[in-house]
């Protein structure tokens, strides 16, 4: 495994800010990570975010001539239940893609095969006993998911969890958790994380596949408009308050049978709560436009020298 001080040298020398764009489950595309690549940061999408592995093949494989050396990620779901596992894996072998982040599953013969072809493995985690967990299987990044983060959300508080991390791990760690301004990514650094890792802002990005309706509602919320639930896949996650409302269901007191998710205008345990109900996380309050993804880092990357300016850090 790469040294951690070598490693994290050699991506911030690639990168404009120490930032990772977080790979959004149906939201983010090949034109989203090529446009976040081509602005500085590393881009990544999930391998399950085209609608095939012939799609997978096509998309990559436009992002890797058009990029140059800035990297990017592709994101695995490791678990067994991902029925185009193996298949995707192959097209992420054949195009060396140089990160992979592996998600729902820890797999040591997975990390193993990557890294062996040339791939950086992140995984991550929302505990402290999972990081080891990656660690043990040799993966050269962690990403630390805090409270407030989008998606599947983690619940510790990034203070506790960063210090738990970093009192045993010196490999590479990324902080996620509503991270949207300069600022923020600055905090992180302090925390212990090398990079960054945000997600919910490019939602409302032009190359984002989300409607107009949910680019607008990521634009007009903020932190109090998201609600932590487990009610549609069985573990928490964020979903946007209005959304919620939008399909009849109350926020305020969503229940769900054992082993059931809640129905969404009748659909029952076939609906898509990822398309149908918008996920977020806390940090949205902080984008107050929707727009192309590389202004949005643009002003990431003046608000984060700015704050590093007034830390007296330049």
């Amino acid at each position: 495994m790469i040294q951690r001080d070598s490693l994290a040298q050699d991506l911030r020398a690639r990168l404009r800010i120490p930032v990772m764009a977080g790979p959004m489950f149906i939201a983010s595309t090949a034109d989203l990570v090529i446009a976040q690549c081509k602005a500085g940061i590393i881009g990544s999408m999930p391998a399950l975010n085209p609608r095939s592995t012939a799609d997978l093949d096509r998309d990559i494989a436009r992002i890797s001539s058009t990029v140059g050396d800035t990297p990017y990620a592709i994101n695995l779901v490791a678990h067994p239940s991902n029925s185009r596992l193996e298949a995707d894996l192959e097209i992420v072998l054949k195009y060396k893609v140089p990160i992979v982040v592996l998600a729902l599953a820890a797999n040591p013969d997975l990390v193993a095969r990557l890294q062996a072809n040339g791939s950086l493995v992140f995984q991550d985690v929302a505990k402290n006993r999972h990081a080891r967990k990656c660690a043990e299987m040799g993966v050269d990044g962690i990403i630390a998911v805090g409270s407030g983060a989008g998606g599947h959300t983690g619940g510790i508080s990034p203070f506790a969890l960063m210090a738990e991390i970093r009192e045993w791990w010196d490999g590479l760690l990324l902080l996620a958790g509503a991270i949207s301004t300069g600022r923020s990514v600055l905090a992180a650094e302090c925390l212990g994380a090398d990079l960054a890792y945000v997600g919910s802002p490019f939602l409302a990005s032009s190359e984002a596949n989300t409607q107009d309706a949910f680019k607008q509602m990521i634009v007009d919320c903020a932190a109090d408009d998201v609600v932590v639930t487990d009610c549609f896949t069985g573990v928490p996650a964020m979903f946007l308050r209005p959304s919620l409302l939008a399909h009849g269901l109350d926020p305020s007191n969503l229940r769900r049978a054992e082993g059931k998710r809640v129905n969404i205008d009748g659909g029952g345990d076939n609906a898509k709560a990822w398309k149908e109900i918008w996920s977020a996380g806390q940090g949205i309050g902080a984008v107050r436009i929707s727009g192309p993804a590389g202004d949005y880092i643009d002003w990431l990357a003046g608000d984060y020298a700015a704050a590093r300016k007034a830390m007296g850090r330049n």
